[in-house]
């Protein structure tokens, strides 16, 4: 007997360990374990207690923190997954400290820049996770001299227009319309916004950036060498890292700049117009963006009967007069006048963007919260060969049909046909005419409503399928669709992540694996469509976390590893 208790106590002993260990991650304590670890492991010279910057469960601010930056209310509801803590750092050591602890906790780690991606992944999971809410890290230094800005991953696309109006009224950036978007999620997507004819997509326009990486160093463009840099210019800064801020190269704006909306309905012969949209707006002149709204109305001529309208809104680098020459000769079907166009200066062109009354002040692009969020779906597609005008009437028959989903065409061409496929994991380029938002808003809950809002949305994805691209069929990363693909980090991780990965990325997936296994290959940075790493034995941390394996397998595990040892 005494002989073998030496045998048997290290066991108990050991299964102990290991089982605190195990649900340390799902116990109370996590707010505990999370701060203790931060002291241990952040740098800081701030004066804000560690304990302050993180929010539990149980604390009075957590909810109006998480809701803060929910962009979608399909993801604001009591049965969405919360998070068990809320970081809100307010240095980069703060992040750096993150990253590790949060891995010493083996928890899930999800990423929150501006909260707009449409399908909440940077803010739920199905997971146990920790969310690094990054709203604080927002300073913008812009250099006109040098003819750059450098931009945290936290600060808003208003914020950064108005710095860079504050110095220039020359310069700006070719980044999106919406003011509340966060520079991190947005650029490290892709960034695309009205001058990208002329300028190219933000990801185009990157000098340097700056990322925390999964061993908590701080690593600039020449630190984390240039595969790394390649891949957060567009391959989704979350499957690599945490992104602390972007360097990016000023553009010239004119003084004025001209912008117009002409809506046209079926009736108004918009048809012909969109027939013509196809052939104009992605190889007329660089400076001019001819966005197209498609939507199904109630007919104003045809009482009782549906409609459908459509709505062009352009923004021109130049005067009405040059404007309303150049589409009098390239788009007469259009019928632009004069009177139909708006001169203003880039900043205030930014305003009318955002849907802001003339005469708005540039300030408003400072505020952070917008009107309520709307639930809402997402989808995208790309054409690569015009829509016949029977396509276009069968198209308009099933819009009707289905109701409210409605349809943005984004025209490419110019500087986006010049840039090869491959200069960033953004792969949309030449080739590609125009790009396809698949849009419905809902204002009232309901699961009901919500199925059929998003069935409508598949409906006419699905009735596409004909005039968009092939082999793959190609979606942009930044209009986040977890339709496409969804991965679960299990055995078949890698065939998972090539569905959705080679839609968003094309051929350029294949190096963002390879970037993802050298630089992250445990797989601590994920989320439902991050890049996977390659099947090529790496380990992959969600297949063998302890925090996420059932307590009895856990047991049996130890147990044959303990006696296979002896």
């Amino acid at each position: 007997m005494r002989g073998t208790m030496p045998r048997i106590l290290p066991l108990a002993v050991l299964f102990v360990v290991f089982y605190v260990s195990a649900s340390w991650a799902a116990s109370g304590s996590v707010y505990d374990n999370f701060v203790q670890c931060l002291n241990t492991k952040a740098n800081s010279s701030s004066s804000t207690p560690l304990a302050n910057i993180v929010f539990a469960q149980n604390n009075p601010s957590y909810t109006s923190v998480l809701r803060a930056y929910i962009r979608n209310s399909r993801f604001n509801k009591t049965s969405t997954p919360k998070p068990v803590l809320i970081v809100t750092p307010l240095a980069e050591s703060h992040v750096q400290a993150s990253v590790l602890c949060a891995k010493q906790l083996g928890i899930q780690l999800k990423i929150r820049s501006g909260g707009h991606d449409y399908e909440g992944v940077s803010y739920w999971s199905d997971q146990t996770f920790i969310v690094l809410d990054m709203f604080n890290l927002r300073s913008i230094t812009v250099d006109i001299k040098d003819g750059s800005v450098w931009a945290q991953a936290g600060a808003t696309l208003g914020e950064m227009y108005y710095r860079i109006w504050e110095k220039s009224k020359v310069h700006g950036f070719p980044a999106g319309v919406c003011e509340t978007v966060g520079v991190g999620g947005h650029i490290s997507g892709g960034g695309y916004g009205n001058m990208l004819r002329k300028y190219g997509l933000a990801v185009d326009n990157v000098i340097d950036a700056q990322i925390v990486d999964v061993q908590g160093r701080l690593l600039d463009r020449k630190s984390m060498g240039e595969d790394l840099f390649w891949a957060i210019k567009g391959g989704g800064g979350g499957s690599f890292g945490v992104i602390i801020s972007y360097k990016l190269k000023l553009v010239s704006v004119p003084e004025i700049v001209t912008v117009f909306r002409v809506e046209r309905t079926l009736e108004e012969n918009a048809t012909a117009v969109v027939l013509k949209w196809q052939e104009v707006a992605p190889t007329t002149d660089d400076g001019l963006f001819l966005r197209m709204l498609l939507q199904p109305v109630t007919s104003k001529v045809k009482k009782g009967e549906k409609t459908v309208r459509i709505s062009i809104l352009a923004e021109f680098l130049g005067n009405a007069d040059q404007l309303v020459s150049l589409l009098g000769k390239e788009f007469p079907e259009l019928g632009l006048k004069k009177e139909n166009c708006m001169e203003m200066s880039w900043i205030d062109s930014m305003l009318w963007w955002a849907n802001f009354d003339n005469g708005t002040k540039p300030e408003a692009l400072l505020n952070r919260n917008p009107n309520d969020a709307n639930f809402l779906k997402r989808k995208s597609d790309y054409v690569q060969t015009p829509i016949s005008k029977d396509g276009l009437e069968w198209l308009w028959k099933k819009m009707i049909e289905l109701g409210k989903t409605g349809l943005v065409f984004n025209p490419y061409g110019g500087k986006m046909s010049q840039i090869p496929a491959s200069e960033t994991p953004f792969p949309h380029r030449a080739g590609n005419l125009f790009k396809i938002q698949y849009s419905v808003n809902w204002e009232d809950a309901g699961e009901d409503l919500e199925k059929n809002y998003l069935t409508q949305s598949r409906r006419l994805y699905s009735y596409m399928t004909p005039f968009v691209s092939k082999n793959p069929r190609s979606a942009f990363l930044n209009y986040r669709d977890l339709d496409i693909g969804i991965n679960t980090f299990g055995d078949n991780s890698y065939e998972e992540g090539k569905v959705y990965g080679l839609m968003y990325f094309n051929d350029n997936f294949d190096r963002l694996l390879k970037v993802k296994t050298a630089v992250d290959p445990e797989n601590f940075f994920r989320n439902e469509q991050s890049i996977p790493t390659l099947p090529n034995g790496n380990s992959d941390v969600n297949s063998w976390s302890s925090s996420n394996l059932p307590m009895g397998k856990l047991f049996v595990l130890l147990i044959c590893l303990l006696i296979g040892g002896w």
